[in-house]
């Protein structure tokens, strides 16, 4: 784990005096004390990392992991593994679900292949492989345990490429079809809880495509024994490619003291996978929304993060991430608005015990 290492051994703590000068800047506006919430805490956050209470998010950019997972041959998916390809090319193409909600929010995309299976390449797909997806790890590993550090080091070099060129702020996504399959199971392990208690419905399952996917969970854990306490072993035994990249791309931020936004469930359990490696990575994490599977709420509370929208989505290709990029820019606009109890002649508010 070299490269993991030294990126991990890099992350510190945020400023807390930029953090305490962020805070000091809400607390002057003419409004009740903390009153927008969880905005107002994560400007507070990204001020910390960014080392000045003059924050920026003006650079921003989503980046969209892609790869495939053998255990769609257990019938876990609604649709086979060769929709990963075509959403990925039309990621590429401005043409996928996310873009027309990127372009609004003046947001980059930026899908990045790690593993799909039997593609060839397309223009605007990053070529990040690793393998041709994984192995179905309802019978075994899905990947090698150095496969698995190869796809963390892969999506940490796409992050620090884009923070060395000026982005402010990362968003985090991903596509692959089968890939809340693997997220249901590294959640069963990394919470300590049974399989039927985070497997969900995905896109759409039906009452007897559950069934099977939960039965794929509950023989991945039986079959691979996945330690909790060994995140590269936890990741290659029932995890994915993209999962591991974007574990690694969470670590990336973290050190290059960027905030990321975490997107859905299978973005979320990569999150806390990054966490578990380091404490201090939580630091840089935004929560985007609560996940319609079951695992995202226990997932962003073990996180110990609140999102702010809950609104049942399951859409995946970090649209739940983008979607949060106006929010913040509302809450920004008000930030930045000098518009103080002064200016307005009123009496400033003050913490009452």
């Amino acid at each position: 784990m070299n490269r993991i290492d030294q990126q991990i051994r890099s992350i510190r703590p945020g400023d807390r005096a930029a953090a305490e000068a962020a805070k000091s800047r809400w607390d002057s506006i003419a409004k009740p004390l903390g009153s927008l919430g969880t905005l107002e805490e994560m400007i507070v956050r990204i001020a910390a990392l960014q080392e000045s209470a003059e924050v920026h998010l003006e650079r921003r950019v989503l980046l969209v992991f892609c790869a495939d997972h053998g255990v769609t041959a257990q019938g876990v998916s609604q649709c086979g593994s060769e929709v990963t390809a075509r959403v990925a090319v039309a990621l590429a193409e401005g043409r996928s679900s996310v873009s027309p909600m990127a372009e609004r929010a003046d947001c980059l995309v930026v899908p990045a292949d790690i593993g799909i299976r039997d593609f060839s390449g397309h223009p605007g797909v990053r070529n990040l492989r690793v393998r041709n997806g994984t192995d179905d790890f309802s019978r075994g590993p899905a990947m090698s345990r150095g496969e698995c550090l190869r796809a963390m080091e892969r999506g940490a070099e796409l992050v620090r490429e884009f923070a060395e060129d000026g982005t402010e702020l990362f968003a985090v996504g991903e596509m692959g079809i089968g890939n809340t399959t693997a997220a249901a199971a590294l959640a069963a392990a990394l919470l300590n809880m049974p399989p039927d208690a985070v497997v969900g419905r995905g896109a759409g399952l039906g009452s007897a495509g559950l069934k099977r996917k939960l039965n794929a969970v509950r023989s991945a854990l039986e079959v691979n024994f996945p330690d909790p306490n060994d995140i590269p072993g936890l990741l290659a035994k029932v995890g994915g490619l993209e999962i591991s990249a974007m574990c690694g791309a969470f670590l990336a931020a973290a050190a290059c003291r960027k905030p990321v936004i975490i997107d859905g469930v299978i973005s979320a359990v990569a999150a806390l996978c990054a966490v578990r490696l380091c404490p201090d990575a939580a630091e840089a994490l935004l929560p985007s929304h609560v996940s319609a599977e079951p695992a995202g709420r226990e997932i962003l509370k073990a996180l110990g993060l609140h999102a702010p929208l809950d609104a049942g989505m399951f859409l995946g290709e970090g649209a739940g991430a983008v979607m949060l990029l106006p929010l913040l820019d509302l809450a920004l606009s008000l930030y930045r608005s000098g518009q103080d109890f002064a200016r307005l002649g009123i009496e400033a508010y003050r913490q009452q015990k």
